[in-house]
Formats: C-alpha cells, sequence, structure tokens
C-alpha cells in the first residue's frame, strides 16, 4: 500500500466532491471513508486509475449518506448526477483547500487538524497520536471545525498569511506520535510554495529545511537534548542546508521581505558557522532587528537578548532581557544562560531549575534540570 500517494490524492479527490455538489463536512468524511476501502481492497486488487477509484467510491459514500439524511429530499437531485467510472480530471484543488482549512473563523488547533486531513491525508487516529490526545478528543476538533467552514463558498479568496501560520504551527508541533509532523508540514509548504509565486512561502519553506537539517544532531542516543552550540555539525543535513539556503537567497532577491524569509536568514547564519564559536552573532541581532520591526513579538525580543549576549557580552543581553516580561515561554531559561555566562552560578542554578519547573515537554524539563545540577555540583566544590 502507497501511503504516500493516497495523501497526494486527498485533496484532489475532496475538491472533485466539492465542486459536484457537496458541501465540506459531507465530502471530507465520504473521501476518509473511500482511503479506509482503498487500504482495504488495494492490495489485493491495486485500480489501473487510483485517483478514478477514490473519487467514484467517495462519491458513493457521499450519496449513500446524502440519502440517510434528513435533507434526503433536498439532495436526491445529486443522485442523477453520479459520473460514469473513469479518469479523474486534472485538477489541483489542493491551493483551495489550504485556504479552507485555515479560515479565520477557526482557531489555530483546529486549522491545524483539519488541515492534516483534508490535505495531509491523516486519519484522525494519526493526528491525535501525533497530538498526543485521545482519538475522540480530536475527532470532536475536527468535526467542530468541519462545521465551521462547511458553508464558507469554495472558490472564496483566502489569506496566505493565515494558511502559511498553519503550516508553522504544523512543523512546531515536532516528532511525536506515528506521523512525523515536521515532515509532514516540509511537505505540505513544498506544495504549496509550487503553487503560488510569494516570498514568504518560499521563506517559509526554507526555514523549515534549515532547522529540520539539525534534526539529527538534537537529540543524544539517550535521548537527552543537544544544545545548538553542543551538536555535532558533521550530523547535520548538508543537502536541506544547501536547498534551504537557495531557496533563501531567491527570496530575498525580491526585496519583499516578511517574518519567515527573516527568521530562515537567522537559521542561515546558524547552519554556515563551522563551529559555535564562528557565528556570526552581529548579523544575526540585525536580522532579529528585522524581526522585531516585522512582528513586535515579545518571544523575538527574547531570542534577539540571546544574540545580543552573544554579540555583546552577557550582561547586555541581561540588559535587553529585563524590559521583557519574566512569564514568557523560556524567560528563565534564556537568564540563567545569560547569567551563567556573567559567572553568576548561583542565580544561573535557581533559574535553571525554576526554567525546569516551568518547561513545555519532558526532554526539555530534563535539560534544564541537568543544567541546574551541573551548576550545583560545581558551587558545592
Amino acid at each position: 500500500m502507497d501511503e504516500t500517494l493516497l495523501r497526494s490524492l486527498t485533496p484532489s479527490v475532496l475538491g472533485i466532491l466539492v465542486r459536484r455538489g457537496a458541501d465540506f463536512a459531507a465530502a471530507e468524511d465520504a473521501v476518509q471513508d473511500a482511503l479506509v476501502e482503498a487500504v482495504r481492497a488495494w492490495p489485493a486488487d491495486p485500480p489501473r486509475d487510483p485517483k478514478g477509484w477514490l473519487v467514484t467510491v467517495a462519491w458513493r459514500r457521499f450519496l449513500d449518506a446524502a440519502r440517510a439524511d434528513s435533507a434526503r429530499r433536498r439532495r436526491e437531485g445529486l443522485v442523477d448526477e453520479e459520473p460514469v467510472p473513469g479518469p479523474a480530471p486534472a485538477v489541483d484543488d489542493t491551493l483551495q483547500l489550504y485556504f479552507l482549512c485555515a479560515h479565520p473563523s477557526l482557531t489555530p488547533p483546529s486549522a491545524v487538524a483539519l488541515t492534516l486531513r483534508a490535505v495531509g491525508g491523516l486519519t484522525t487516529r494519526q493526528i491525535a497520536r501525533a497530538y498526543l490526545v485521545p482519538e475522540a478528543t480530536m475527532a470532536q476538533r475536527v468535526s467542530r471545525a468541519k462545521r465551521t467552514v462547511s458553508g464558507v463558498r469554495f472558490d472564496q479568496p483566502g489569506d496566505v498569511a493565515t494558511v502559511l501560520r498553519v503550516l508553522y504551527l504544523v512543523f512546531n508541533e515536532g516528532y511525536s506520535g506515528d506521523v512525523d509532523l515536521a515532515a509532514e508540514a516540509i511537505r505540505l509548504t513544498r506544495r504549496l510554495a509550487a503553487a503560488i509565486d510569494h516570498p514568504e512561502a518560499a521563506g517559509l519553506l526554507a526555514l523549515m529545511l534549515l532547522h529540520h537539517a539539525r534534526r539529527a544532531a538534537r537529540t543524544a542516543p539517550d535521548g537527552s537534548l543537544v544544545p545548538l552550540a553542543e551538536q555535532d555539525r558533521g550530523r547535520w543535513d548538508t543537502g536541506s542546508i544547501a536547498e534551504g539556503v537557495g531557496i533563501l537567497q531567491a527570496a530575498l532577491a525580491r526585496d519583499r521581505l516578511g517574518e519567515y524569509q527573516a527568521q530562515a536568514a537567522v537559521a542561515a547564519l546558524h547552519a554556515d558557522a563551522p563551529t559555535a564559536e564562528e557565528t556570526d552573532w552581529v548579523q544575526i541581532v540585525e536580522w532579529y532587528d528585522e524581526l522585531v520591526r516585522l512582528t513586535g513579538s515579545p518571544v523575538v525580543r527574547l531570542n534577539r537578548a540571546v544574540a545580543v549576549g552573544e554579540a555583546d557580552g552577557p550582561r547586555a543581553g541581561l540588559a535587553e532581557l529585563m524590559v521583557l516580561d519574566d512569564s514568557l515561554p523560556r524567560h528563565a531559561a534564556v537568564a540563567a544562560y545569560l547569567h551563567e555566562r556573567d559567572g553568576d552560578l548561583a542565580t544561573a542554578a535557581r533559574l535553571y531549575a525554576e526554567a525546569a519547573h516551568r518547561a513545555p515537554d519532558l526532554a526539555e524539563r530534563d535539560h534544564l534540570t541537568r543544567q541546574a545540577a551541573r551548576l550545583n555540583t560545581r558551587l558545592r566544590h
């Protein structure tokens, strides 16, 4: 069973059903039923036209559901419109589905879940495992999202910024569960960047590739986190780095700078440094200045404080940190790092312990706890 093929066909099959008159929620359910039937039937009897097979089965599932619905009389006319089995039209509806799934009325978690279902072709169970939530919880989230967009016209223009934000959220979900969401986000973003002429779509793809290139070096054999400065750069994926840098350079040349291009530029500078000591922190600070101008984000300002601490010394970084809200995620961890670099080990140890208590996941908590223990051992000796 070629799951990649199934997932690549999902958007176009869904789009065909919607164009024939099915509302989005019912069409999406029918496509999911067809995918399940394909998993069962194709290994023993693979179809000559996989897309046509999926369209036929999904349309029949939709009609079955329509007949049983309370609105049967209104939908009976659709029964006579069933097409003669044959090759499906070669229309790519992926882009419209991106915009529909990233509708501004949806919450970010709902938009991400719906994108993974409708565009990514993942099952509710796969998405639930990736998010480490019960399948029933994810099913409710997807159902609410489908109800929200069911009345939205399929041909309405979408918001590119919202679509990119959803894909960015998918990428940042990480690697838990049986679906690699980071790899899935790269796959989806690559398709979007190929479908639209937009420098920020290219910037986001470059950012993902540059971050993903460091994946193998981010954890030790025991599963513990390895900070960027301590990573074995020989394990970085040079092919992904080269591709990401090339995509970024082409996007920057268009002189329409956006948030994702600026983030990718920071990642490219890290990737370009042969060693941590050779990192061009002055340029990184300049790119963070651009990011602050573009976003005004306090999280960006927090990251900028780290870069300033590297470029101009830890006390300069701490001065930048003092004007930020100490309730920001990872604020305590950044403060601990800068205090340690400034030689105040006692304060750093206390802040590492505090940061561990606030850590969002087990791997980060363990890392910060080890940092606190390391400094406390040094203080005792």
